[in-house]
């Protein structure tokens, strides 16, 4: 495929000009005369330089890559019809529909990006963290950083002895049931050639435990309350409710204590530490 300079230029502007600042969490200066975004917001909201994306409004610049067209679809909020076609107008081949993949809708991640005192993250259905709020990376620390297998949270729980550090001992042999029960569920769904049967082979052939649980046959064992020992602020036990974005098989996971609780009140404090951190994470790509 070619690239189309002119319909990637024109769609860009198109789309910057009809978004808003506050459409994407930024906020709308008293002096502002711009109509929609300015051209380094984008490329903030894009995690690209201003240079490089004005280049690409102008038709100049070498054929971006997937990973940089990804970036920018996610920062000008778009749908999947619209990211499909950004891909195309650049010369590359649109991802695959998949129900796992990573572009989150704009609907649930503007649900995200407005829980800043809530630790919260989307997830997929194999337990890969796409997206996490300030609270949820200063609760669990950044899980978007993975990548393989490693990124989901249930291959970890039985690979990798640091993954279960964070939730209280007693709970761990009721977490390892959950893990397992879940991804049993997807992989049935889903079938055998699918991302989860492969999980399911690998961590058959790794892990003793896990052999052990599997034969159960238990299917999705749904988590209420989790109890999480955080290194600064010591136990939480919070309640766990979530949000099911069906057409892209992603959930929006939410974490929530008790007004009045010894957990609500460390939640506070944990607060206040997230509004120290210097950085958040970068988003899955």
């Amino acid at each position: 495929m070619t690239i189309d300079r002119a319909g990637l230029a024109g769609f860009l502007r198109q789309r910057r000009v009809a978004l808003q600042p506050e459409d994407v969490g930024l906020v709308r200066g008293a002096r502002r005369r711009t109509s929609g975004l300015r051209r380094e917001e984008v490329a903030l909201l894009c995690n690209m330089s201003t240079d490089y994306y004005t280049k690409l409004e102008q038709e100049r610049g070498p054929q971006p890559s997937e990973r940089l067209i990804a970036l920018i679809a996610r920062g000008l909020d778009l749908s999947l019809d619209e990211r499909d076609h950004l891909f195309r107008l650049a010369g590359l081949n649109a991802p695959a529909r998949g129900p796992t993949g990573p572009h989150v809708s704009p609907g649930l991640l503007r649900i995200l990006e407005r829980m800043d005192d809530t630790p919260a993250e989307i997830i997929t259905e194999l337990g890969e963290t796409l997206y996490q709020s300030p609270l949820g990376v200063a609760l669990t620390g950044d899980r978007t950083s993975y990548r393989g297998p490693d990124r989901s949270i249930g291959y970890r729980w039985f690979i990798d002895p640091a993954a279960r550090q964070l939730y209280a001992p007693e709970d761990h042999s009721f977490h390892t049931r959950v893990f397992a029960s879940g991804l049993r569920q997807i992989a049935t769904l889903r079938g055998p050639g699918s991302r989860a049967a492969h999980f399911v082979n690998l961590l058959l052939a790794q892990s003793k435990e896990f052999r052990q649980v599997w034969e159960k046959h238990e299917v999705a064992i749904p988590p209420v309350v989790k109890r999480f020992v955080h290194p600064d602020v010591g136990t939480l036990e919070l309640h766990y409710q979530s949000l099911a974005d069906p057409e892209r098989s992603h959930r929006l996971s939410v974490f929530t204590a008790t007004p009045g609780t010894e957990s609500h009140e460390k939640l506070q404090w944990l607060t206040a530490i997230a509004a120290t951190s210097p950085t958040h994470p970068t988003p899955y790509q």
